[in-house]
């Protein structure tokens, strides 16, 4: 079995205990759940996966995602619910005119917006472009 990977210490804690309130921002589609799309929630919940994973990916050097990794157990995150397609895209494209750094997943090979997800971000630097969004249920 492989080591687990550690992050530098240097970037572990980038604003001291300000690390606490890191936390990522997932928001699903919920019509794809539902008729007439009527997907299995496992095939749902990779899409939340698949978003997760590419955010903390594609933003790996930043200091806010190698402490969000470190806190290990005590990671937070948030999953959202937008109603349909054009709400996700919406949101993508608002998140991207204020500069808030997040992937938007397509599934492929169809080519289907499914879910956005944030880098792992202070709540409160972010918190205020969700508030339409309700957790997914």
């Amino acid at each position: 079995m492989a080591a687990p990977c550690k992050l530098p210490a240097a970037r572990a804690v980038p604003y001291g205990n300000m690390a606490a309130t890191l936390v990522q921002y997932v928001v699903l589609r919920g019509d794809l759940a539902r008729p007439p799309r009527s997907w299995p929630l496992g095939a749902v919940v990779a899409q939340g996966c698949h978003a997760a994973l590419a955010a903390v990916h594609g933003y790996r050097e930043h200091p806010d995602t190698g402490a969000y990794l470190e806190l290990g157990a005590a990671m937070r995150t948030v999953v959202l619910e937008a109603p349909d397609e054009n709400s996700l895209l919406d949101l993508a494209e608002s998140l991207k005119e204020k500069g808030v750094e997040h992937r938007l997943w397509m599934e492929n090979p169809e080519g289907i917006p499914t879910c956005l997800a944030l880098r792992p971000y202070p709540k409160n630097q972010v918190q205020q472009h969700l508030r339409k969004f309700k957790l997914l249920k």
